[in-house]
């Protein structure tokens, strides 16, 4: 009987989903680290980060990945293979230009060969581009070229006015989109592939989300800071009928599946 109780457990064990440590995911406040002065005239963060709940923020994209059971942590450093130790997605978004931080943070060759081994031994990047005039791209791009990207001069999706149907695309039957129809995205430059890498997303012929295999690690990149909260939770027309809040939990649910288990 007490064989039988033994058997019984391990079964029902055996037959319950994998359940490791909780994946974490680390946000760059290092390349991107934009400040400005709040309504007290004191310094803070802004711009694409997790705690922001504004337009700006990100919060809805960690509160998608929290729901996957993931943590979220922020790394206001330069990324070193120590640094990055205990991070299983690593997410990079909008590097600074002259314009938006007086002494930005630009990406350098050590923080290639750094970001490259973490990739190499089997983190997940993600790099998140925007229009050339709102993003730092020559550096930015001494980084993809190592995963056979690069983030082009070219404005696509331009939206003038409020001709919001400039910024729409239609994903439907897209595998990397298992819930979303059609999103919304808008001012992105292109990538332009080589190598390993692939597109995952074209719009008019150029490639605005891909992805590339590198090492025992996965690389995702995307032509737009996009998921953070203008453009998420409700805040896009109602009559545009847009699925960007069932994207950002699509993008979400990709990413935790490329974590080496």
């Amino acid at each position: 009987m007490k064989n039988l109780l033994k058997l019984s457990a391990l079964a029902a064990i055996s037959a319950m989903p994998f359940m490791g440590k909780a994946q974490t995911v680390t946000l760059d406040y290092y390349f991107n680290h934009e400040v400005h002065k709040n309504a007290a005239g004191q310094e803070e963060r802004f711009h694409y980060i997790w705690e922001e709940k504004d337009l700006n923020g990100y919060s809805n994209w960690g509160d998608a990945f929290v729901k996957e059971g993931a943590k979220l942590k922020s790394l206001d450093a330069a990324p070193t293979t120590a640094n990055l130790k205990g991070t299983d997605i690593y997410i990079i978004v909008d590097p600074d230009t002259k314009k938006e931080s007086p002494n930005p943070n630009y990406i350098m060759p050590k923080d290639v060969e750094q970001i490259e081994q973490y990739v190499k031994a089997g983190g997940v990047l993600v790099m998140m581009a925007n229009d050339s005039a709102n993003v730092e791209l020559p550096h930015f791009n001494t980084l993809a070229a190592k995963f056979g990207m690069h983030f082009s001069d070219e404005l696509h999706n331009h939206v003038l006015g409020n001709k919001i149907e400039s910024g729409t695309m239609m994903v439907e039957g897209n595998p990397f989109f298992k819930t979303a129809k059609k999103i919304y995205m808008k001012d992105v430059c292109s990538i332009d592939l080589s190598g390993p890498a692939t597109a995952i997303l074209k719009n008019e012929g150029v490639a605005i989300i891909a992805t590339a295999k590198y090492g025992k690690g996965t690389v995702l990149a995307i032509a737009d800071p996009w998921l953070y909260n203008e453009y998420t939770n409700g805040h896009l027309p109602a009559d545009g009928h847009y699925d960007n809040d069932k994207a950002i939990n699509d993008v979400t649910q990709w990413l935790l599946k490329q974590v080496k288990k």
